[in-house]
């Protein structure tokens, strides 16, 4: 990472403006589905923690994601434009939302249709260890913690950093350095959803396999958006996707 260009503090202070409330955001969904870390502190202890882990997280994310991301072309338009005074307009119709939209909500129904068929045994097996079905009102806060956050976090920093190292050791940048870095992005996406399930069920080689493709799904196709579109691209794909999942088939 160069350096050459001034490094792009108010895009970056945007985006971890957006990002930190979006982690407290999820904190009602995770209190659904493990009421007991209610029991392990109270609400605003529990809260204070997020906030300051979650102030860590975004801000290691955002600092080190724009620099690798801009060593490697990958971009981030309206947060661009608005930190710069740009035509922010413009960077909208560039982010390609419709599209993004599509992306997004095919993927979670691809997410559900698989879930019920080739991983119905595994939804079986959390149904009947108790597993929660959260309010849609809350499945819709977290919405915004998968479509920010965890964007920042997966795409902006991972995927950035994995494209800017593997350009450094193959001295160029041709498309499968960008799909390289996308699905091992999706892989450790997925991986990181396993802790909650298995909270509830133990971690199974068909378990593993259902979160790594289910979740995998949904990052795949965000990180493509985020490659070719921009970041708020992927952000608008991963929240509809959440939406359909955890608001309109909540049940």
């Amino acid at each position: 990472m160069t350096g050459r260009a001034a490094y792009p503090r108010r895009q970056a202070l945007i985006l971890f403006a957006i990002g930190v409330p979006a982690t407290l955001a999820v904190l009602p969904y995770q209190l659904a589905l493990q009421p007991a870390l209610l029991e392990r502190a109270p609400l605003p202890a529990l809260l204070l923690g997020a906030t300051f882990n979650s102030a860590i997280e975004v801000g290691v994310a955002v600092g080190l994601g724009l620099l690798a991301a801009r060593e490697v072309g990958l971009r981030s338009p309206i947060s661009e434009a608005i930190a710069a005074g740009g035509d922010v307009p413009v960077a909208v119709r560039a982010v390609d939302a419709p599209r993004a939209v599509l992306l997004g909500a095919s993927s979670a129904i691809l997410v559900l249709v698989l879930n019920s068929t080739v991983f119905g045994a595994v939804a079986t097996g959390l149904a009947s260890a108790g597993a929660a079905v959260p309010s849609r009102l809350i499945g819709f806060l977290a919405s915004f913690e998968g479509g920010i956050t965890e964007e920042i976090l997966f795409r902006l920093f991972a995927m950035s950093v994995i494209v800017w190292l593997l350009s450094r050791i193959w001295g160029q940048r041709p498309a499968g350095i960008f799909w390289a870095a996308n699905i091992a992005v999706a892989v450790l996406f997925g991986l990181a959803h396993l802790p909650a399930t298995a909270a509830l069920i133990p971690l199974t080689p068909l378990v593993v396999t259902r979160a790594i493709v289910l979740n995998g799904l949904v990052g795949v196709a965000a990180g493509w958006l985020y490659w070719r579109r921009g970041l708020e691209s992927a952000m608008v794909a991963h929240f509809c996707a959440d939406l359909v999942v955890h608001v309109l088939v909540a049940a």
